[in-house]
């Protein structure tokens, strides 16, 4: 199962503040859910679940198919993945793959090269691009340990595999790594190649670097 958890957008991206007001910031989230939503219809619907009370995160999920797992609570992400994770347990789920809505660069084959390189027990970590988050976690079996997400996780995400005696495969995937909290990470979103609706988006909100060609 893929948990996607999405707190709610009208309030997102409040480290962007300095950089855009919140309408601005409630349309970015959205376009990224959308571009994350996208190549994970093409994985499976049955196999995708959004964790959220977002009005528009549940249309979303029901306009692609998705299930959804209700977070009444909209504490944090760490709360929503526990609450998610207990509740697919329950009806025998025997892996969960955790991707957040902030990655929109994401693509079909991202996913499989997770699943590919997961251990038949133990987990698959995918770093952000600074080596401190953790932009994509799955756990074989659900129970092998918490998830606790914040901006220094990967370390901790890592020694827990280790101390559950388990198989940390650490896969570094690019389009994964980029997470956009920052205006640094915006304008690396806007400067990549790619027309991805967040990115059309983003060179709208900033101004996109000079190709090579265009300064020669």
């Amino acid at each position: 199962m893929i948990l996607v958890p999405v707190k709610d957008t009208t309030t997102a991206k409040q480290r962007l503040a300095g950089l855009l007001d919140q309408p601005a910031r409630t349309g970015l989230a959205r376009t990224m859910l959308r571009d994350v939503l996208e190549p994970l219809s093409e994985y499976g619907s049955s196999e995708v679940a959004l964790v959220t009370r977002d009005s528009f995160a549940i249309e979303l999920a029901h306009n692609y198919g998705f299930e959804v797992i209700r977070d009444e609570a909209n504490s944090s992400e760490t709360d929503a993945i526990a609450m998610a994770s207990e509740a697919c347990l329950s009806r025998g789920v025997e892996d969960i793959l955790v991707i957040p809505g902030d990655i929109p660069l994401i693509e079909l084959d991202d996913v499989h090269s997770i699943y590919q390189s997961a251990p038949a027990r133990g987990c698959v970590l995918v770093p952000s691009r600074d080596q401190r988050g953790t932009n994509a976690a799955l756990r074989r079996p659900v129970t092998l340990f918490g998830l606790r997400f914040g901006n220094d996780s990967f370390v901790p995400h890592l020694a827990a595999a280790t101390n559950a005696g388990a198989s940390c495969i650490v896969l570094s995937l690019p389009r994964i790594a980029l997470d956009i909290d920052t205006p640094e990470d915006l304008k690396q979103l806007a400067n990549t190649p790619g027309e991805k609706l967040s990115q059309r988006l983003a060179r709208s909100l900033v101004q996109p670097e000079p190709s090579a060609a265009e300064r020669a």
